[in-house]
């Protein structure tokens, strides 16, 4: 175990270095950059342009060095916590992320804790009382919830929030609080306003996990194991939750790696209709106006928790199955 351990962990940083130089990539591709991009605004607006300070700011931002160079400072600042210079706030990113990233992290790991607390308690009722009218009605929740775009969910939510509980429209929390140090009252007015972005962006992720859950619970509860373990008398909810329930949620356990990224950029949407300030609006901002160092610092943090979260999710499905080894035997 200790040997898997460390050796995912040496796995990860050749991964991560081939991840940034694929995002560094990727932010280079579209034609020109910021600074072309702000010429041909200025432009349109009728104003003019000094091309001496236009090759002064280049210099200055490091546009004119080559591709490789560009990189090698952005990857070598990386790793001592320089995530480059926002182009178009003019400041460091770090410091024009500051509590977006976090506020960000909150609502993506509450959407994610609603969509398994919802999805799993109906997916198992679901799966347990095939063809029933509870199964009938959940499943045809479950499929509205599919077919409904998050922006109409959050704009109903907004509207139902603001006329029964007389929560501010918009925001992740009241306008009074934007600018102020956290404090109690703060907290109090994010937990206010969590819920919307919450149910919106978790309703698609519950009904599509309570479809495959209850499909992979009902392929378990057929295999022979399971009419084995009732005929030698074992009661229905302790034979549940031993065997088919374990084996029947393996997928969604290794999904937590690609789970919380897909819900942060899933939520660039919402965060733009909702007027949240976490990083979705900041995100679409930062690749119309090729921002790169802004967006590729965006990239790297999801890259970083899809690593991290397929590193969490072998060592679970290793704890959870044991059929599941760690280190590999050779076989005669």
């Amino acid at each position: 175990m200790l040997a898997y351990f460390v050796r995912r962990i040496l796995t990860m940083v050749p991964t991560l270095i081939a991840i940034s130089f694929i995002v560094f990539v990727i932010i280079q591709l579209p034609p020109g950059d910021y600074l072309e991009t702000l010429i041909a605004e200025l432009e349109a607006q009728g104003e003019s342009v000094d091309p001496q300070r236009i090759d002064f700011l280049r210099e200055q931002y490091g546009l004119d060095r080559p591709f490789l160079e560009q990189y090698a400072h952005w990857a070598f600042g990386l790793l001592q916590g320089d995530m480059g210079y926002s182009f178009e706030y003019e400041q460091p990113v770090a410091d024009v992320i500051g509590d977006r990233l976090w506020l960000t992290m909150v609502v993506a790991v509450a959407s994610i804790v609603f969509i398994y607390v919802v999805s799993f308690p109906i997916g198992i009722y679901s799966a347990v009382r095939q063809y029933s009218t509870g199964d009938y009605v959940l499943s045809f929740i479950g499929f509205l919830g599919l077919a409904t775009p998050n922006f109409l969910l959050a704009l109903v939510l907004m509207w139902l929030a603001n006329s029964w509980f007389g929560t501010s429209i918009s925001g992740l929390m009241d306008p009074k609080y934007l600018d102020q140090p956290w404090s109690w009252a703060k907290v109090g007015s994010v937990l206010e306003h969590l819920w919307i972005p919450v149910v919106v962006i978790g309703t698609s992720g519950t009904a599509a996990m309570i479809r495959r859950l209850r499909a992979n619970l009902l392929d378990e509860l057929e295999r022979q194991y399971v009419v084995t373990a009732r005929a030698k008398g074992v009661s229905n909810l302790k034979l549940l939750f031993k065997y088919p329930l374990r084996l029947a949620i393996n997928p969604f356990i290794a999904d937590i790696g690609s789970l919380l990224p897909a819900v942060i950029s899933g939520a660039a949407i919402v965060s733009v209709v909702l007027d949240l300030n976490t990083t979705g609006q900041m995100l679409v901002s930062a690749l119309q106006s090729q921002d790169m160092y802004l967006a590729g610092s965006f990239l790297m943090f999801q890259a970083l928790l899809v690593v991290i979260g397929v590193f969490l999710s072998d060592l679970a499905l290793a704890a959870l199955d044991p059929r599941i080894r760690l280190e590999g035997k050779a076989f005669k």
